[in-house]
């Protein structure tokens, strides 16, 4: 037999069996005893019987007139005869029998007391000097059937008992372990980013311990995760200002000098320098995405912060290449609105360094807060969008990025509870690229605008 992989399982038929058990052994043992106590009662039955009938049957031998006549006794009704009875002269001959007696059961005189055949159970007793002998007999059958009634009354209630006891149990310890499949709940609602402590203050005592492991071990790993953020937020913040000056001395550079191989050098300068700027920004938002606030107390309008964004990359990257499709109600949310920009602007900045030359990128914000940023473009293998939220990957190496853009937005919707959702062809086309997610929102509107 297979054990039980659950615990509920395992306690459930571990003490289901030592149930049955225990109670098939009481049983037994119970029987054995009755039985011993049923021999004694009937012995004593057969002895009482026997010296109850012979003093009657002296007197009614004595006083006869015929002697050595058997006389067989005729029943007043017809009942069944358990104890059967043979009265004996001292040289055998029968005086006196029970109506169902058979003399073939008894056997010759050999004294006083009990004895037993493969059939039946005697006794015998005499009087007048051994001139009238008694031998009463009663069937070891009848005796077999009553220890039979016995066991089985003692064992059919194991039927009906049982599965109600089992029942029981699996309710006991259902009950006992509902705070373990609350503790279990608890831990399965968690997102990825949750290692706050656990409540398990309604566990057993027994799983306590246990606990208070698993609660060290989050609290530790929340530690290195804050660390390891921190570290990445403070070493991109300071980074920002000698990038920034060293920036403004290759740009100076470049003016102060008239060598058009020095002037070439500091180019490079500047545009690595630039590439490390956004890196660190990236790192930042990264930083921001796992361990900020994402969810704020009041909601806004994510409509605003959509046209900031598409007018800050219109201005700065890309005019006239973005279009953005509004709906003609607010959509309210709860997400911080820094986070929905740093959101929209990685979907954006990818779809405009990624997607094809002098095309226009569609960006659509839906009333049901559905946000999409496609582009037209090559055909991306499935296994290469399956890899493109990682950190620090790209899907063409030789293309301008610091491949976080799309990791950066996949921790956010991850934060927020949805999943950022890629494409490749675009739907509706035959090529190009698409990236969405959903966006908690507070009411639904109808109807969208066009806004380039």
């Amino acid at each position: 037999m297979k054990w039980p992989a659950s615990l509920q399982g395992r306690l459930g038929l571990s003490l289901g069996l030592a149930l049955t058990v225990l109670w098939l052994l009481a049983a037994t043992v119970t029987a054995v005893i009755v039985r011993g106590e049923l021999d004694e009662v009937f012995d004593s039955a057969l002895r009482e019987t026997a010296e109850r009938i012979l003093p009657l049957a002296v007197t009614d031998i004595v006083g006869r007139e015929d002697q050595g006549v058997t006389q067989r006794l005729a029943p007043i009704r017809e009942h069944d005869e358990f104890f059967t009875y043979l009265v004996r002269d001292a040289e055998g001959r029968i005086l006196l029998q029970s109506h169902a007696a058979d003399p073939a059961v008894f056997p010759p005189w050999d004294g006083q007391g009990f004895r037993q055949t493969t059939t039946h159970r005697l006794y015998s007793d005499a009087a007048l000097q051994d001139t009238i002998r008694i031998t009463v007999a009663e069937p070891l059958a009848h005796r077999a059937s009553v220890a039979r009634e016995i066991r089985m009354g003692l064992g059919l209630p194991l039927l009906i008992v049982l599965p109600v006891a089992l029942a029981a149990i699996i309710l006991a310890v259902r009950f006992s372990l509902d705070p373990l499949r609350r503790f279990r709940a608890r831990l399965e609602a968690r997102g990825a980013r949750d290692l706050s402590e656990v409540p398990a203050g309604d566990l057993p005592t027994e799983i306590g311990p246990l606990t208070e492991t698993l609660n060290s071990l989050l609290a530790r790993l929340r530690e290195a995760f804050e660390a390891e953020r921190s570290f990445a937020a403070n070493a991109a913040h300071e980074l920002r200002t000698p990038l920034a000056g060293a920036i403004a001395q290759a740009q100076r550079l470049k003016t102060e000098t008239h060598e058009p191989a020095t002037e070439a050098r500091a180019s490079e300068i500047e545009a690595t320098l630039k590439r490390l700027t956004r890196l660190s920004e990236r790192l930042m938002q990264l930083a921001r995405a796992e361990g900020g606030r994402l969810r704020v107390d009041r909601s806004a309008d994510l409509r605003a912060v959509a046209r900031v964004v598409v007018d800050d990359l219109g201005r700065a990257i890309a005019k006239e290449r973005i279009a953005l499709r509004l709906p003609g109600t607010a959509v309210m949310s709860d997400i911080d609105p820094d986070a929905f920009a740093i959101l929209c602007r990685n979907l954006m900045e990818n779809a405009l360094r990624h997607g094809a030359e002098n095309t226009t990128i569609d960006v659509t914000l839906t009333a049901d807060g559905m946000l999409s940023v496609a582009n037209d473009g090559p055909v991306l293998p499935r296994d290469t969008l399956d890899r493109l939220t990682t950190r620090f990957e790209r899907a063409n190496a030789s293309t301008d990025g610091s491949g976080l853009g799309l990791a950066i937005v996949a921790a956010i919707a991850d934060r927020i509870g949805s999943s950022l959702v890629l494409k490749s062809p675009r739907p509706g086309g035959s090529s190009g690229f698409e990236a969405s997610l959903r966006l908690p929102t507070d009411v639904l509107g109808s109807g969208l605008v066009v806004d380039a």
